[in-house]
């Protein structure tokens, strides 16, 4: 293990919308068995966006935190869950009642925290609201999102800044897409505004499919560690483990790169 506490690494979604993650059981079955005994096993988040996938992530052993995207955006939230904001925030709640019964956690993530390019009303009050409403439900770790990849440093950091003012107990984080050479600067942005948690994908692997440009993505991990530690922190991973990992990742990437896709 590289030194990582937190690995979204699973989601429990219809395998008939989305094949590559219909195995997300075996993936845990596999995951918790490469873990060395004398390893404390880090906390594993399972996103899920109905309340099927929930019950599928309880029901998986190693999965001890439950993610769910949470949008203001009207738009967003009919195209990826056919949900209204009425029948969403009523997810949240049950998503928010059912871990604590199970003694799991939660983590919401607000998507288009950072603006919205489908010509809807936005505004940080709405990031502000939706958070006061997180606050008084008792959802204690919640991730601003840029879900299109359209944030620029100066909107990630008035967000941020913006929002520490509605995120008592709340545990705030940062799940940013980005174009590579915009990366840093958005990174150095949430870090200066006191973000301590951060989503990355190792090698920068996926994204979200409504950004509209191909070179948009989840922000490098590696890219992420490197900017955090120019601004002087620490990050606490193992450098020569990471590295091992990465030359996986590199390998498992480019032997996949051209794999036909199943119909």
């Amino acid at each position: 293990m590289a030194g990582f506490k937190h690995i979204d690494a699973v989601s429990f979604v219809s395998p008939k919308h989305v094949k590559q993650m219909a195995d997300s059981e075996e993936v845990m079955e596999k995951f918790l068995a490469a873990i060395p005994a004398d390893t404390e096993p880090p906390e594993i988040i399972g996103i899920v966006v109905n309340e099927k996938g929930l019950q599928r992530a309880l029901a998986t052993p190693g999965v001890t935190t439950i993610g769910y995207p949470y949008s203001i955006s009207a738009y967003f939230r009919r195209a990826n869950a056919n949900m209204t904001r009425g029948e969403s925030r009523a997810l949240v709640e049950t998503l928010n009642k059912e871990t604590k019964a199970a003694g799991r956690g939660l983590v919401i993530y607000i998507s288009m925290a950072f603006g919205n390019p489908y010509d809807e009303p936005w505004g940080p009050e709405l990031v502000e609201d939706t958070l006061e409403w997180l606050k008084d439900i008792r959802v204690r770790t919640v991730s601003l999102a840029d879900t299109a990849g359209n944030a620029t440093p100066e909107m990630v950091a008035d967000v941020f800044k913006r929002s520490n003012e509605h995120v008592a107990g709340i545990e705030l984080g940062a799940h940013l897409h980005s174009r590579p050479e915009n990366a840093e600067g958005k990174i150095f942005a949430a870090y200066n505004a006191g973000c301590r948690r951060f989503d990355g994908a190792l090698t920068g692997l996926g994204g979200c499919p409504f950004a509209g440009d191909e070179l948009v993505g989840n922000i490098r991990t590696e890219d992420i560690l490197a900017t955090i530690k120019k601004a002087g922190g620490d990050t606490g991973i193992d450098k020569s483990r990471l590295a091992k990992i990465l030359a996986m990742t590199n390998e498992i990437r480019a032997k996949y790169a051209h794999a036909p896709i199943a119909s």
